[in-house]
């Protein structure tokens, strides 16, 4: 039976700014939830692994997600997937357009410097269509919609390269919870409570769907961050996700 403490360690937090003292403040007032959090090329850029360490040092419990979304030559990006576990993320990730090579490069090395360093190796996902992304913007840079196809086709390359899951829309978790089986593990960004601003989002759902499509993990950002008190709002989203898998 799924819990209300485990649940809430599906939902990732993200903590989008360059202030190293406000993404301090947001992981120590997201702790008591429970919740995980995820940190992006943003703050990265702005802070490196000092600063994620810094950061995760005041959710020590709490999972951690580096979202840098690595795309480049596969020895490049198998470089930066052994770097990035100096911080021992439980998650990381790799746009899987960069293909097969890259992909297993990134797979074989994070559990090659997960062996040498004695920790548990962190999943990687990676990427498939971004959720600001929609099919206009596909058709834009050549790559033909429907965005469902396009996710369809990396997300099958993903699981054939030996990776764990991948990042997906809300609106493709159950296609792709069919494609990929029970245990490919599918976080979902661009989730939004009712009521919330979409923000620069094009493709979202809320909590409840989302986990009724099929997804696994869940991605929300300002409707906790920029909550009163993060940690409810955090414990609500969490609460809501449990109620949808109860029913």
């Amino acid at each position: 039976m799924t819990d209300a403490a485990s649940m809430a360690t599906r939902l990732y937090v993200a903590i989008d700014t360059q202030d190293l003292a406000r993404a301090e403040q947001l992981a120590a007032a997201i702790a008591p939830a429970g919740a995980s959090l995820k940190l992006g090329l943003e703050f990265f850029s702005a802070h490196g692994p000092a600063g994620v360490a810094k950061v995760k040092a005041k959710a020590p419990a709490s999972r951690l997600f580096l979202d840098l979304k690595f795309h480049d030559i596969p020895n490049t990006v198998a470089s930066a997937v052994r770097a990035a576990l100096a911080v021992a993320p439980y998650m990381l990730n790799v746009h899987a357009a960069g293909g097969p090579a890259m992909l297993r490069a990134a797979k074989e090395a994070a559990d090659e410097e997960a062996a040498k360093r004695g920790i548990a190796r962190p999943l990687v996902i990676a990427v498939t269509v971004l959720t600001s992304l929609d099919d206009a913007d596909l058709a834009a840079v050549g790559q033909t919609p429907p965005a469902a196809d396009q996710v369809k086709r990396l997300a099958a390359l993903t699981q054939s390269c030996g990776l764990d899951g991948v990042v997906c829309s809300a609106h493709e978790a159950a296609i792709l919870r069919a494609l990929c089986g029970p245990d490919f593990r599918l976080v979902v960004p661009g989730i939004r409570p009712k009521g919330a601003d979409v923000g620069d989002q094009k493709r979202v759902m809320g909590p409840l769907d989302a986990i009724q499509a099929g997804a696994s993990d869940l991605v929300v950002g300002r409707p906790i961050t920029g909550a009163d008190n993060p940690a409810d709002a955090a414990r609500a989203i969490a609460e809501e996700m449990l109620g949808k898998m109860a029913s």
